[in-house]
């Protein structure tokens, strides 16, 4: 995965039950290409240019860590430290409503969703 500055979008991932079928649907209408990645008795999919040169998010199954996310498009934004803005986030309002080491969902004082995840520049 490339370097991202904090405040940066590092991916949009959708999970589904059924990650497969999805994967094909937007293969086909995006023309993204896509490598497997192993989950231990299944696989997600990491998305990437039709090239296959960037990564550019996910499809995966509503499973294990992500069992509890909608099934929307869910963009990640790379923050320094997850826990510090899941705090800043109920302390301003907001709501976490996934937490784990390495990413959380919140939603903000409005409503809306987005996830946190902190990857090294």
């Amino acid at each position: 995965m490339d370097s991202h500055r904090i405040g940066t979008i590092v991916s949009a991932d959708l999970t589904v039950p059924e990650a497969g079928p999805l994967r094909d649907f937007y293969t086909d209408v995006i023309g993204w290409t896509v490598e497997e990645w192993d989950m231990e008795g299944y696989s997600d999919y990491f998305l990437k240019t039709a090239d296959g040169a960037d990564y550019v998010g996910g499809i995966c199954h509503r499973r294990g860590a992500n069992a509890s996310l909608p099934p929307v498009w869910l963009v990640y934004i790379n923050v320094a430290d997850v826990a510090v803005s899941a705090q800043r986030c109920t302390a301003l309002g907001g709501k976490v409503l996934v937490h784990n080491d390495q990413f959380a969902v919140i939603e903000d004082p409005a409503g809306s969703i987005l996830a946190i995840t902190h990857v090294d520049s």
